[in-house]
């Protein structure tokens, strides 16, 4: 056999071998968020439903961190896009969904499970048309509200719930109706078409005023000093900011007609 020969079962072998290999890194935290994702489930199923919030909120760090990784380290791959998708389909689709339901919605019978289920399918269309549209839609939007921004709407709920109980004792039983409502608000603002900011146009390399600075110290003193309020008053302020800016823009494009019937005529009849 000729070295041509030889070498060439080789290459083949090394680049077969090349196909079929993964990036770990930025793998290993995306299977951190599925993990957590899962342990939300098992422990929602124990009735343990702080620590399965927690897990969820953890899950959406991990989530953030694993795209960042595989970016700053240039390990990108079609492989990690599709495993990210899976995971972010378990701990913000199906995890906050089970979560939700066995923490509240049980009690409301079919009517219950039906809007998990909302909230779950939304989920998962929403991760859809993300991933169809990426790389044609405008970057610092998200159309819909994102699935972790959703999660956390709905974990954030059981959290301060469980955490605040003896300060919401009088309120308890409006509780349940409560989060049925958020649960369904969180599904179908997935699969709007409303518009939320991405914050993809933030440049951590440019310069800030140094006022910036103080502000994101005492943002970061109230999560640290009431974590579950803080949290869900953030996210819940997020989830609001679309309907938000979508009433203030129609409100805008009403005043532009009448402003314009109303504009000086220059002496012209």
């Amino acid at each position: 056999m000729s070295p041509v020969q030889t070498k060439r079962p080789i290459a083949l072998r090394r680049q077969t071998l090349r196909r079929q290999s993964i990036y770990l890194l930025p793998n290993l935290f995306t299977l951190a968020a599925l993990f957590s994702g899962f342990y939300a489930i098992v422990q929602s199923m124990n009735k343990m439903f702080v620590p399965a919030a927690v897990a969820i909120f953890i899950a959406m760090i991990l989530d953030g961190l694993d795209g960042r990784v595989a970016r700053l380290t240039r390990t990108q791959s079609a492989f990690g896009a599709e495993f990210d998708s899976l995971s972010d389909m378990v701990s913000f689709g199906v995890a906050p969904a089970l979560v939700v339901y066995e923490w509240a919605l049980r009690e409301f019978g079919k009517v219950g499970w039906m809007v998990a289920f909302v909230y779950c399918a939304g989920a998962a269309l929403r991760l859809a048309r993300f991933n169809t549209n990426i790389e044609t839609g405008d970057k610092r939007w998200f159309q819909g509200l994102p699935s972790p921004s959703a999660a956390a709407l709905v974990a954030g709920l059981v959290w301060i719930s469980h955490e605040y109980a003896d300060e919401l004792s009088s309120i308890s039983d409006a509780l349940p109706f409560f989060a049925l409502l958020l649960t369904l608000f969180a599904g179908l603002t997935m699969v709007s078409n409303v518009r939320f900011w991405s914050f993809k146009e933030i440049n951590m390399r440019k310069t800030v005023p140094f006022v910036a600075l103080l502000v994101m110290v005492l943002l970061l003193m109230l999560i640290v000093a009431k974590p579950p309020l803080v949290l869900f008053c953030l996210f819940l302020a997020y989830g609001a900011s679309g309907y938000v800016m979508a009433l203030w823009q129609l409100l805008r494009r009403g005043k532009k007609p009448a402003e314009r019937g109303s504009a000086p005529t220059n002496g012209q009849n």
